[in-house]
Parts: C-alpha cells; structure tokens; sequence
C-alpha cells in the first residue's frame, strides 16, 4: 500500500478574485478576507480525491490536522493518521514543518494544494529527496510541480495506485515578487526544483505502430545507464537477466547472462559472483556504497527474490535506495497489467521497508514511478 501524505494551504488563492495578485503574507490574506475574498485550497483538493475516490482506500495516507487536510479526508472516509494539528491558523512555517515531517516518516509522495508559495515552502524543507505533486489552487502558478486541474492530479493518483505509466521528471518551483507585481512590475524568480510526477505514455521516438519498440527501447535505457556510469569511479554491481545484459555488453564485459557481474573504472572486478563474495569483497571495503543497477521478471514482477537470491538482504540492506538503479521499457511494465513490483527478501522488515514508490529507467533521461509491494499475491 502506497503511503501518500496530502496537505493543503488553506489560506491559498484568497487573494485572485478580489485583485490582489497573489495571497502570500498575512496582511494580504486578511485584506483579501475583508474584501470577500475566497480561498482554494479545500475546494481544489476536494475535486482531486473525487476523481481518485476509487482508489482512496488504498492509500496510507499521512496528514497535517485540521483546515491543512484532516478534515477533508475524513469526510471521504478515507483511512489515515493525523500527525499534527497546528493551534492557531496555520502558516508557511507549518507548511515547512509538516513537509520535513512527512519527509520523516518516509512516505512516498506529497500531494499539496496551493500556489508558488506553497511549492517555494515545500521545497525548503524536501528538496528532490521526496517526489511531490501539487493541486493548483494559488493565484500566479508559475511553477512547473503542478497538475494542470485538480482532476489530472487525481488521474495520477489512480495510475500510481494500479500501475500506469506515470513519469518521473524534475519540475521548476518560480514565483514572482508580489509587490512588484502590484506596482505593475514583472520579477520572477528562479528557486530550485522538485522531483514530480506526471501522466506518461509511449515515447514518441521509440514508437512503432502506435507501440513501443523494445529494442530501441532497450538501446536507450542501456545508452542512459553507461553514460551516469562515465567518470565515476565507484563500483557497480549487474544484477542477471537480459535487460542488464545489454549493459554489460555495451561495456564490452565478458559477463553472464543469469549471474551478479560487478564492474569498475573499465576493469571487471568478478563475473557470476555469489552473495558471500559481494559481502565479503564488497560491503566491507570503506570505499562508497556500490550502485545496484537491476531489473526485474516480465509478468510476474519480481524485483528482489527470484533468480537474484545473490542480492541478499544483507547486501541490500547496506544500498542507500538512490544507489539502486532498476532497468526496464514501458512495455515490459505493462506486462504486469497493474500488478506491483515484487520483493520476497526472506527479511519482513527488509521488504517492507522497500515497498512505495520507486523510479524505473525506462529510457535515455527518462524514468516512471512505479509501485512495489510485499505482499505477493494478496
């Protein structure tokens, strides 16, 4: 089950219908409140979940009390845990605070309702270690990290849930200085980025026919791995099966097709090795953590635990995630007809800490979210 935090800036887009040109502050709010103002942010999410009411139930989601989403969800009835609920009206310090905490608590997408503030506040406290999707509901929307309706970021929401193609991109967080803009001057300004998702199909060059073309595909996702290994010195481990093998054969290794390769600077450091050597030759030497690059059995799904008992959950346990780099086209995801990524380690704790979100590079600079699960067959 996925676990999925939702926040929404209550506050936002209380400044658009009465002129205002923004909300941020809390003199503006209450001068937009005066003039009738209204804001978004509940609205906007709420026609989000009505698009996504069909897989609500099977989400974990994790929330901030009260106006910044509580409330909302429990009158979807939708199952989740309240983490805080802020005593006075909430402000973008909650906003913060709120983000690193579900930053904490691992969850594996925040979905916020607001504007460029809000998204100028999310990123402050998550950066791109956390994938983020926001509900426009603010008055400028400069920034690129939002849906473009409420019912697109739903539509993500169910594809996330029941295994479609959804895309993992970086997108802009801008916003534009609001007193300038009330003085009629244009200052916007670049903050950073946040890691996003968005719906997402069939490349249009790797197509044929209306379908995807495996083997460019492959060449792709195979050009796209060499390329992030190129002058880094670290050490790499190829997990077995064909979609690697392209790897090792673009690195001219003398490599098994159903066997642990391990590489290095353009020497290969063991061919077909076993889970002894990778621990004894691997994890305790000091140098940084190795890259994993894997990827995992058509139809049925398996990630971790079938045909690689090499990557043992004493190896795995020792990988950042960022150090795992999972292989596979689009088609071979829709292979699984919905169905989850799979991880059977033998560690229950092992396993369900690797299930949520994780990114699959599915060609050259492109990669999908995808779901995993540990619970196989239920």
């Amino acid at each position: 089950m996925l676990k999925i935090a939702l926040l929404i800036n209550p506050v936002a887009g209380i400044g658009g219908s009465v002129g205002l040109k923004g909300s941020d502050g809390r003199a503006v709010q209450s001068r937009a409140a005066a003039l009738g103002g209204e804001a978004r942010g509940v609205a906007r999410a709420r026609r989000t979940l009505v698009r996504s009411a069909e897989v609500l139930e099977q989400i974990d989601w994790v929330t901030w009390g009260g106006s910044m989403v509580g409330l909302l969800l429990d009158e979807f009835e939708a199952p989740g845990v309240v983490l805080e609920t802020p005593v006075d009206e909430p402000t973008a310090n909650d906003t913060r605070r709120a983000a690193e905490r579900f930053l904490f608590e691992k969850v594996d997408l925040l979905i916020f309702a607001g504007g460029d503030g809000t998204a100028r506040d999310v990123l402050a406290a998550v950066e791109t270690k956390l994938p983020v999707l926001g509900i426009p509901a603010g008055v400028k929307m400069h920034s690129g990290v939002f849906a473009t309706t409420p019912e697109v970021a739903g539509e993500v929401l169910i594809r996330l849930v029941r295994g479609g193609l959804v895309r993992s991109t970086l997108a802009d967080v801008r916003d534009l200085d609001e007193t300038a803009l009330r003085a009629g001057q244009l200052r916007p300004r670049f903050y950073g980025e946040l890691a996003v998702p968005e719906l997402g199909g069939f490349l249009q060059h790797t197509k044929q026919g209306g379908r995807e073309n495996e083997l460019m595909a492959l060449d792709e996702i195979t050009a796209d791995v060499v390329a992030r290994m190129e002058g880094n010195n670290g050490v790499y481990v190829l997990g077995p099966g064909s979609s690697v093998m392209a790897v090792k054969r673009a690195l001219g290794m003398d490599a098994s097709l159903m066997g642990v390769d391990v590489w290095q600077e353009g020497n290969q450091l063991g061919k077909d090795v076993n889970a002894r050597w990778l621990h004894d030759r691997i994890l305790t030497d000091d140098r940084q953590a190795p890259v994993l690059v894997v990827s995992f059995t058509r139809d049925q799904g398996f990630l971790f635990g079938r045909g690689n008992q090499q990557l043992s959950a004493r190896f795995l346990k020792q990988l950042p995630r960022a150090s795992v780099w999972v292989i596979g086209t689009r088609s071979k995801l829709l292979s699984l007809a919905g169905r989850p990524l799979l991880i059977d380690t033998d560690d229950a704790e092992l396993d369900r800490e690797w299930s949520g979100l994780i990114e699959v590079t599915t060609g050259y600079e492109d990669r999908l979210w995808y779901r995993v699960d540990h619970r196989a067959g239920l």
